[in-house]
This record gives structure tokens, C-alpha cells and sequence, in this order.
């Protein structure tokens, strides 16, 4: 996940500052990955051991990078003064603020990880930084509210994206609207939530189901990171490794 990945590669980041120049116009692509490794002097096949898939590998790593300076910016902050609702816009509006220099480069993230063979891998990325936002944000769910949690919030940086590609305005105030119209949306879902546990009869109905997902928890350390870890249940092997 973004801020648990380790030490950047400082091959990696090299070729990412390189790249940049070139991705506004070849995208994330095979040959901005070759120019990147030419400008930055590095030797393609050294490129390739930090990059086996050249520029997708490059566009991986230009979004995990973001998320690494948004966890350092929300563990400088001194946010004890917002409401939890504004802390968490303000960490989506402070995540497209530090993308904001290279905008184009971030369209063509989008369009590189909306190709079908990449859209898991972009599902990811959008779910790390959600989990990046709610660690920087001091979450301490232990059980299915962090996996619901990093639902909600996927949805809706995901969308601010989109929204912010588009945002003309100077200061990004058409894209902080939506992000609180978004937040709103969801804190009221979750009040909802919190109504309907209160319904004794409701809780009676829900008993069965809501016994099961006291099973599920959050990951350790090291462990998948997405949905479908269980408390108590083991994942079942990979067909022919029994």
C-alpha cells in the first residue's frame, strides 16, 4: 500500500522526473519510457530491472509518489481544528494539489489505467490511496469499517479525479464543491447506518449477517491490503497448489 512500499528506487524516481517531460505527449508509453532512460542517462537494461513494464511501471510509481508526499503533508498538519469531514476533503483536494503541476500527466494515468488489462491494477491504486488518506488521517478501524471505509473514499477520490480533470476554474473551487457535495453524500449514508444499527428490531434481523462480518479485520502488516481477508478463515490456495 502507498506509504508502505519501502524506500522509493532511486532509479524509479529518476526516470519518473525524466518521463514527465515526455509523458504530456507520448503518455505513459514504451517510448517515454525509452527517452526517459536516454535523458537520464541510464542504461535501458538497468531501466528495465526498475521498470519491467516500462512506462505502465513509470505511471505506478508517479502515483505512488503522490501518496507519499500526501502522507508526509498530513502528518505535518495540524488538523485537530476541522471537523472530521473537512479533514477528509482536505486531504482529497491536497492530493490533486500536489499532482496539480503535471495535470496532463495525470489525464494520462487515467487513460492508462481505464484499458481494461490495467483496470485492476488502477482499482488498486485508487484503494492505497484511500488507505493512505485514512492512515494519515490517524484511522485506527480494525474490522470491516476499514475495508468499507476505503470503499466509500475510493469512490469518491476517484470521481474528484475525473472532476478536477476537467476544472477550469483558477483556484479548483468548482472541484472542492464537489469533493464536500461527495463527502456530505457519504457522511449521510453513514448516519443512516448508524440509525438503522440503533432499531432493535432491525439489529435482530441483521444478526446473522452482522455476525459474519465480525469476522472480517483489517490486514496485518505484509498482508493484502484489498478486500477479502477474514478473521479465522484462510484464503483458499491457488488452483494446482495443493
Amino acid at each position: 500500500m502507498a506509504g508502505r512500499q519501502g524506500d522509493p528506487d532511486p532509479t524509479l524516481e529518476e526516470l519518473i522526473d525524466a518521463a514527465l517531460v515526455h509523458v504530456a505527449f507520448d503518455g505513459w508509453s514504451e517510448e517515454a519510457f525509452r527517452a526517459a532512460a536516454a535523458d537520464a542517462d541510464i542504461p535501458l537494461e538497468v531501466a528495465r530491472a526498475s521498470a519491467p513494464r516500462g512506462g505502465l511501471d513509470l505511471a505506478v510509481g508517479f502515483h505512488r509518489r503522490a501518496d507519499r508526499a500526501l502522507f508526509e503533508r498530513l502528518a505535518a498538519e495540524d488538523l485537530a481544528s476541522m471537523r472530521f469531514r473537512d479533514r477528509v476533503a482536505h486531504a482529497i483536494c491536497l492530493r490533486l494539489e500536489l499532482v496539480a503541476p503535471w495535470r496532463e500527466a495525470v489525464r494520462r494515468a487515467a487513460s492508462l489505467f481505464a484499458l481494461p488489462q490495467n483496470a485492476p491494477l488502477g482499482a488498486a491504486l485508487v484503494w492505497e490511496t484511500a488507505d493512505t488518506i485514512w492512515r494519515g488521517l490517524g484511522d485506527t478501524a480494525d474490522d470491516v469499517n476499514w475495508y468499507t471505509k476505503r470503499a466509500s473514499l475510493s469512490a469518491v477520490h476517484a470521481a474528484a479525479v475525473l472532476y478536477w480533470l476537467g476544472d477550469e476554474t483558477p483556484d479548483g473551487s468548482r472541484t472542492r464543491a464537489f469533493v464536500d457535495r461527495r463527502i456530505d453524500e457519504v457522511m449521510r449514508v453513514e448516519a443512516l447506518k448508524a440509525r438503522l444499527g440503533e432499531n432493535p428490531v432491525l439489529r435482530r434481523l441483521a444478526s446473522g449477517p452482522l455476525a459474519l462480518l465480525g469476522r472480517v479485520r483489517a490486514p496485518r502488516p505484509g498482508e493484502e491490503a484489498l478486500p477479502g481477508r477474514w478473521r479465522g478463515v484462510a484464503r483458499p490456495a491457488p488452483a494446482g497448489t495443493e
